[in-house]
């Protein structure tokens, strides 16, 4: 049974007491399901890197004979070990191909970092300037590394069209701009993760045990 992340509960009652549409949503979806992650932070960057552009169930098997291709062991250590032609069997693009070994590369000679108190020291900025360094990781990846690996409770992803539409949907304005979402979260502040799961709520996508 994952262990769901009770700080992201406790932030929705608190949310909650002061904004009236968060309780509503809380009414009617309960507490958020962040789960507290089991895998790595590499294991969490490489699915996301194999899973970009894919349908889920696509992006899974492919995912799934990668992972058998490490010998089930997910470091950057074992990735760079594999041949790329091992990689291509797994059903990797070439611009995959690249971004993993990327990853692996960086993760493996300290550039990027991914565990551990010395990334637990970054704040949410310096995380997503290190994490964009690789290739193939934008500020989205980067954003979800944040609120469903580290945890962090206070991320407004407003480049998500789903958090635009959940919020456009829960609050029944119009679609709103990521500049006027930027804006919008500010009520949200310091448990701006929370909104944004309730957005996601709305629209059926947010984040659960086995979700995300």
């Amino acid at each position: 049974m994952p262990v769901l992340s009770e700080a992201h509960r406790a932030a929705a009652t608190a949310l909650a007491a002061r904004e009236p549409t968060i309780a509503r949503l809380a009414d009617r979806f309960g507490l958020p399901t962040i789960a507290a992650p089991t895998a790595t932070g590499f294991a969490f960057l490489m699915r996301a890197i194999t899973h970009q552009q894919l349908s889920n169930r696509s992006a899974d098997a492919i995912h799934g004979r990668l992972v058998d291709a490490l010998g089930g062991e997910v470091t950057a250590e074992t990735l760079r070990a594999v041949p790329d032609d091992d990689l291509r069997r797994a059903g990797l693009s070439l611009a995959k191909i690249v971004s993993l070994r990327d990853l692996a590369a960086k993760v493996g000679g300290g550039v990027v970092r991914l565990d551990g108190p010395a990334l637990a020291a970054l704040d949410d900025a310096d995380v997503v300037a290190e994490l964009t360094t690789v290739r193939g990781v934008g500020r989205w990846t980067a954003e979800m590394f944040l609120m469903l690996q580290l945890l962090r409770l206070d991320v407004w992803p407003t480049g998500d069209l789903s958090v635009r539409k959940g919020y456009a949907a829960a609050w029944e304005i119009p679609l709103p701009t990521a500049r006027e979402l930027d804006l919008l979260g500010e009520a949200f502040r310091p448990y701006r993760t929370v909104a944004a799961w309730y957005c996601w709520a709305v629209l059926g996508q947010a984040p659960g045990p086995g979700n995300a």
